[in-house]
Parts: structure tokens; C-alpha cells; sequence
């Protein structure tokens, strides 16, 4: 599994331009600075203890899935990205994906894919992402 890459834009202020943030690997540190709220601008779900957290931030941020097919290749898994409300529409969710996806690509993955609301195909697509395919899920 890879380190934690993931980034947390929530600290954005009004009228800030994207560029004066800088797109960090998450810290343990962050579980007290909001992290759980704004995952739950994502999807609700019960806040993580600090052990919870530490023991997946210990795991990994972006996923590489190993595959058989392409020669046994490797696919980049984007999951619990989310920028601040009151943050979006400055372009950090998409320095975010960008550097994700270059992480992912550093790593020797063949592709990058992730799943989205309808709402995000848009914003997904402006950062070279296509649809493709039909996501299912079973829940438990």
C-alpha cells in the first residue's frame, strides 16, 4: 500500500487563489483539525476515533490494485477526495485529482479511475477523466 497522499484544502479562505495552498501528504495531526468533518461534506458517516484513523492512515491514501491483465498491471484508485465548500470553485479539487493522478502514474499504474456523483462528471472530465463503464455495488 502506498503512504498517505491525500490533501486537505479545507483551511481555504474567500478570494484565495488555488496557488497559494500547497497540496500536502495527510498528517495524523489532521483528525483534529476537521478531517472527519469535511469527509462528511463527502459521504456522512460517524466520526473516526483517533485510533481508527491512525491505523488507516497507517494503511494507505491512494490505492494501487494489482491486476493480471496488462501484463500484471497496475490501476490508481482516487477515493475520499473532497475540498471544503467553501472552498470549491477555486481550482484545488483539481490540483488535488492532478496530483493524485501523477502519483499514481509515478507508481507505474496504466490507468487512474475513481467513482463520482453525477453531479462531479463535469468537473472529473476537466481533469481528463472519461466515463466508462457502469459502477455496481452490493452493501452490507
Amino acid at each position: 500500500m502506498e503512504q498517505p497522499q491525500a490533501a486537505m484544502a479545507s483551511e481555504a479562505g474567500a478570494g484565495v487563489d488555488a496557488d497559494a495552498y500547497r497540496i500536502r501528504p495527510l498528517e495524523l495531526g489532521d483528525l483534529s483539525k476537521g478531517f472527519c468533518d469535511l469527509l462528511a461534506q463527502l459521504s456522512p458517516s460517524a466520526p473516526l476515533t483517533e485510533d481508527s484513523f491512525r491505523s488507516r492512515f497507517a494503511e494507505l491514501a491512494v490505492l494501487v490494485e494489482r491486476k493480471f491483465i496488462r501484463r500484471c498491471g497496475t490501476v490508481g484508485h482516487v477515493e475520499d477526495v473532497v475540498v471544503d465548500a467553501a472552498a470549491r470553485g477555486r481550482g484545488l479539487g483539481e490540483r488535488v485529482v492532478r496530483r493524485l493522478v501523477e502519483h499514481a502514474s509515478a507508481r507505474g499504474c496504466y490507468k487512474v479511475i475513481l467513482n463520482c456523483t453525477p453531479e462531479l462528471r463535469g468537473f472529473y472530465a476537466k481533469c481528463g477523466f472519461m466515463e466508462k463503464n457502469v459502477q455496481m455495488g452490493l452493501y452490507f
